[in-house]
């Protein structure tokens, strides 16, 4: 059974403020924020959004860059008992609307850099005001100026009451095979199981430093990179941009960071990279995490021949459990493996019919633990699909060795993982079926060498269609509704694809039908 020292994210604030004040909580750029400037600066906004009307329970979206804006932001709505909505920051206008409004925002915090997507959220959805956390063309009593709030006195606001560890702390969206996304109503338990169950894992000290460059409104990065420091009072660098590259590897060695977090893409990058000597001698990691999707066995053993001064582990999670499930240890490792259960929580393999299958047989994971969600917004039937009696279904298909560890084989559901981020082909589906020309579609992931997969779309047109659309016109039309990540990088047209006796498409032999071709070398129409 875990045990947790605080109720909230606030009160992790607070209290390193009282003992540890002047220790430097993050790094960002050039700019050091101790831990008293931290509660200084999260006490001033939660002031005003008090001021605005914000109160326990009511929800407020986050669509900002990695920054000190994003973790005051949510520190802040904490500290009310408002709940965060952290959203994937690569979506558009539409994507964002229906979040809005499933989870019935009453604010906004946007970068101006996504004004494009996110001024005009006013006409459909219910959110009252936007504030900008950069520097915007246009500011009214609905378009507010960070940097102006942050300037007024603090008021010093106490809440009456506050959040307790059972209350939501955190709506996190996930899309599912039915299409729109869900959100996964994450607790302060929730999340503060996951941060002292890693704490244990990886032996987590206040000397550790850890450096956040993965988006922030990804559920690990939010809950291990950032908000597990604050919790045990260690140090954040944080890097507003992936981009350069050579930034990151700079920041972590000028910045002595400890723990480094990465996805497959990552770690295939820097094992082909050429690394300074420099960096190689000097650098103080001493973990490296892999997440989101999995690590090749090459990619990990490579990595582990280039850098012999750090470990790197890979785990496992899902934002239904806060993220993370399972991961290897520093006292033992096992290749394709994504470790046993983080202390605290429970790992079975079960049948359709969630029953215990023995040891090395595959079937479905399911979890349990302080980790678990407490179901999704609005959706009282997914929530019955997805938790059993305090077990998580995850959906993917695994099994267990002699030592508890966990191997992931497949996934029961369609879901395509390309460069860490999730894709799920429904929903990109249902807006290629908004195209008069198209009779049917359907989106599969074709694996790499390295364990990515890029995104392929196969349509059959409408039998009377004279002219159809091309590759480069699907894939415009595709840019206007998603986000880029999501846009197939390869459509291949079919006057029949295979489908069973029901009329469903037959993904499995698609994926045969690509598994042998190097879609590289294949034109814009090649046809199956």
């Amino acid at each position: 059974m875990l045990g947790y020292n605080f109720q909230n994210f606030y009160e992790m604030v607070e209290h390193n403020a009282k003992e540890n004040p002047k220790k430097t909580m993050f790094f960002i750029d050039k700019q050091k924020i101790s831990n008293i400037e931290l509660k200084q600066k999260v006490d001033i906004l939660a002031d005003f959004l008090y001021e605005f009307g914000i109160r326990a329970g009511d929800t407020a979206a986050i669509i900002v860059v990695n920054s000190e804006e994003f973790i005051i932001s949510l520190l802040a709505l904490s500290k009310l008992g408002a709940i965060s909505v952290p959203i994937n920051t690569f979506l558009k206008r539409e994507e964002f609307e229906h979040i809005l409004n499933d989870c019935s925002a009453k604010l906004l915090f946007s970068s101006a850099s996504f004004a494009k997507e996110t001024k005009r959220l006013f006409n459909s959805t219910k959110i009252e005001a936007i504030i900008w956390t950069e520097e915007y063309e246009y500011y009214d009593d609905k378009n507010l100026n960070y940097k102006t709030i942050m300037n007024h006195q603090q008021s010093a606001y106490t809440p009456t009451k506050r959040p307790t560890i059972d209350d939501i702390a955190c709506i996190v969206y996930t899309s599912g095979t039915t299409g729109k996304p869900k959100g996964a109503m994450l607790s302060y338990r929730n999340m503060l199981s996951n941060m002292v169950a890693v704490k244990i894992a990886f032996k987590i000290e206040p000397k550790d430093r850890f450096i956040v460059y993965l988006p922030m409104f990804h559920t690990f990065t939010l809950t291990i990179m950032v908000m597990l420091p604050i919790y045990f009072n260690s140090s954040v660098v944080v890097i507003r941009s992936v981009f350069p590259f050579s930034n990151i590897l700079k920041q972590t060695l000028l910045k002595k960071v400890t723990i480094f977090l990465g996805v497959p893409t990552v770690y295939n990058a820097l094992i082909k990279a050429k690394i300074p000597w420099y960096f190689m001698w000097f650098h103080k990691v001493r973990l490296f995490i892999s997440g989101s999707a999995p690590l090749s066995e090459k990619s990990l053993l490579d990595f582990g021949k280039k850098f012999t001064r750090g470990v790197l582990l890979e785990g496992y999670g899902l934002s239904e459990c806060s993220p993370a499930v399972a991961v290897n240890r520093l006292e033992k490792q096992k290749p394709l493996s994504v470790g046993p259960a983080l202390p605290g929580y429970e790992i079975k393999i079960v049948d359709d019919e969630m029953m215990e299958l023995p040891l090395g047989e595959v079937g479905e994971i399911i979890v349990k633990g302080d980790c678990a969600m407490q179901g999704y917004l609005n959706r009282p039937e997914a929530t019955a699909e997805t938790l059993i009696n305090g077990w998580v279904r995850t959906g993917d298909l695994g099994k267990l060795d002699e030592d508890g560890f966990l191997f992931i084989v497949d996934r029961k559901k369609d879901l395509i993982i390309s460069k860490g981020i999730n894709i799920y082909p429904r929903e990109i589906e249902e807006i290629l079926y908004q195209l008069n020309d198209v009779e049917i579609a359907a989106v599969i992931g074709k694996k790499s060498e390295l364990g990515d997969e890029d995104v392929v779309a196969f349509i059959q047109f409408k039998d009377n269609v004279v002219e159809p659309m091309n590759e480069l016109q699907i894939k415009k039309y595709l840019k206007q509704h998603l986000a880029n990540f999501k846009i197939p990088k390869h459509i291949f047209f079919s006057k029949e694809l295979p489908k069973n006796a029901t009329g469903k498409v037959l993904k499995r032999i698609l994926k045969e039908q690509v598994a042998d071709i190097d879609i590289k070398h294949t034109s814009d129409n090649d046809i199956f």
